[in-house]
């Protein structure tokens, strides 16, 4: 399913943090990876010292993947890992998403806070940006987040909602969870249950038992939210996924975020829109705060767009000359 993985750089230490997981990745996919520096125009007489700075990066991302692949055994054919780095010239987010699309990318993988020189790369800026506009899954990493590696035996959340743009992530997930280790994946499927906190329309308010109708409320979204996840359980099992399910009562950031938090988990895999009932969980909301509250790196995809092509705006990026 990946089959290139683009990294952008920016120069600093925060933003190399997302080399613990391309090396990692690199290895146990069999991941072709492009390290991308995108330099200032203002900047060119600078951009040997930029490329240098890529190539060694991408020297070192090898031996590092050559020593995973030792650990979790060989690649296709034996073959090692594919690393190259690459500068070009503009405003980062847009030459990002100019470079995915020109050039076959399958995976993006970042960090969400870093810096060059007295320019910051901001979840709300590059970052932002690139997820807002992207069509392609991306894998963020906090920058500075505590317990930032990659371990055998990893535990994935992934948050359901019962809709169908949620469930986009699961042939992401079917692909993340294949890859080689020396313990299985495991993969938590959640689905939260959020409390009824208006009387149904038309009820009686005398006779009404508030309290009565809302236990009983969510007794029964309980049972049809682990109803549900079985299903889905069902249509993983061929996959050969280590599964569990997880049906939890609350806000469902608070609640994603509370598992996060009391679990070692290393990924939540979740759509940046989705629908259950009249909410909404869409990147701002549900993602947004998830992805802003969560220790554990975050996989973001978006839904498709109708013609399955990217977006206008998308489009308009790749005809741009740098800025």
């Amino acid at each position: 399913m990946y089959k290139r993985l683009l990294v952008p750089l920016d120069g600093s230490e925060l933003a190399e943090e997302s080399l613990t997981y391309a090396k990692e990745l690199a290895a146990r996919l069999d991941l072709e990876v492009i390290l991308l520096h995108v330099a200032s125009v203002a900047a060119s007489d600078s951009l040997p010292m930029y490329r240098g700075y890529v190539e060694h990066a991408a020297e070192v991302l090898r031996l590092e993947t050559a020593e995973v692949l030792k650990r979790v055994g060989p690649g296709l054919g034996g073959e090692p890992v594919q690393v190259k780095g690459e500068v070009v010239e503009g405003y980062p987010a847009d030459e990002i998403l100019r470079y995915a699309a020109d050039h076959e990318i399958d995976l993006i993988l970042m960090v969400t806070h870093g810096r060059s020189g007295i320019r910051r790369w901001l979840l709300g800026s590059v970052a932002d940006k690139v997820l807002q506009t992207s069509w392609l899954p991306i894998w963020l990493v906090r920058a500075g987040a505590k317990g930032a590696v990659y371990r055998d035996g990893l535990r994935f959340l992934v948050p359901l909602d019962g809709s169908e743009l949620a469930e986009m992530v699961l042939p992401h997930v079917a692909a993340l969870a294949k890859q080689r280790a020396t313990e299985p994946v495991e993969v938590v499927l959640m689905r939260v249950c959020e409390p009824l906190i208006v009387p149904p329309v038309g009820a009686p308010e005398a006779s009404l038992n508030w309290a009565k109708v809302a236990e009983e409320h969510m007794t029964g979204t309980k049972q049809a939210a682990q109803e549900y996840l079985g299903k889905v359980q069902e249509r993983l099992a061929e996959t050969g996924m280590k599964l569990k399910l997880e049906v939890a009562e609350g806000n469902p950031a608070d609640e994603i975020i509370e598992y996060v938090k009391k679990n070692q988990c290393d990924l939540v895999v979740m759509a940046t829109h989705g629908r259950s009932g009249l909410g909404r969980w869409a990147y701002g909301s549900v993602a947004g705060k998830v992805l802003l509250s969560a220790t554990c790196p975050i996989f973001l995809v978006r839904p498709p767009a109708k013609d399955a092509q990217p977006s206008p705006l998308i489009t308009a990026v790749r005809t741009l000359p740098p800025i």
